[in-house]
């Protein structure tokens, strides 16, 4: 059993002070403390704690050490996951955790955990509300969910940043896998005019779209 005292030296001797104060500056958050470890390291650590769930009653004084409670998590089975997502999602405090944590057992359990997805999404805490939008891009993006995605869209608070930007990020997947289907919800403006906008820039960014798709998106502009 790998105590807090031994995970923090591992951290340590694997930290690269460059990398931290660039992370760090990413984060965007100064409260948060970062060691300035790199995230295949961290899931090497994590593999500590596949059979041990003591790193949970871990303090979330790092960055590191909230993540790996994240990658842990997210590799359990669907059973287990779900007793650990709320305390989880409350850890959640910046873009790059919360973007990192997928856990894959919600793909062969979607219907299931909708619940939890209505539920973060009706919080009013900024990252609860982007876990719930980069979830459904993550294990939702089918056409049978379409018409779910589009509702949280429009529910989601895109007054907060980086609610707008997750919601931006996963109409602009929707855009590229469904275009059609996108091209007709984006002409009907049910977005706010700067989520609108920005999700055709960045779906408009991608490869995978021709530039006859690209201009047609453009003239949606409002």
């Amino acid at each position: 059993m790998t105590s807090y005292p031994q995970l923090l030296a591992q951290l340590n001797q694997l930290a690269d002070e460059n990398y931290r104060d660039f992370h760090k500056k990413l984060l965007n958050n100064p409260a948060i403390n970062v060691i300035g470890v790199r995230v295949p390291q961290l899931r090497k650590l994590s593999g500590q704690f596949a059979c041990d769930d003591g790193i949970f009653a871990f303090p979330d004084e790092y960055y590191e050490v909230t993540f790996i409670k994240l990658i842990v998590a997210s590799k359990k089975d669907y059973g287990a996951f779900v007793l650990l997502a709320d305390k989880c999602v409350s850890l959640i405090d910046n873009w790059a955790t919360c973007d990192s944590f997928k856990a894959n057992c919600i793909s062969s359990h979607r219907q299931e955990f909708l619940t939890y997805i209505q539920k973060y999404l009706s919080d009013g805490r900024e990252f609860y509300q982007r876990y719930a939008l980069t979830a459904l891009l993550h294990f939702y993006m089918s056409e049978e969910y379409l018409p779910l995605i589009f509702s949280c869209l429009e529910r989601a608070d895109t007054k907060k940043y980086y609610v707008h930007m997750a919601a931006a990020w996963l109409m602009a997947e929707v855009a590229v896998r469904f275009y059609d289907t996108a091209l007709n919800y984006l002409k009907e403006c049910r977005l706010d005019r700067r989520t609108h906008n920005k999700s055709i820039s960045k779906a408009c960014e991608s490869f995978r779209l021709s530039d006859a798709q690209k201009n047609n998106l453009k003239k949606l502009k409002r």
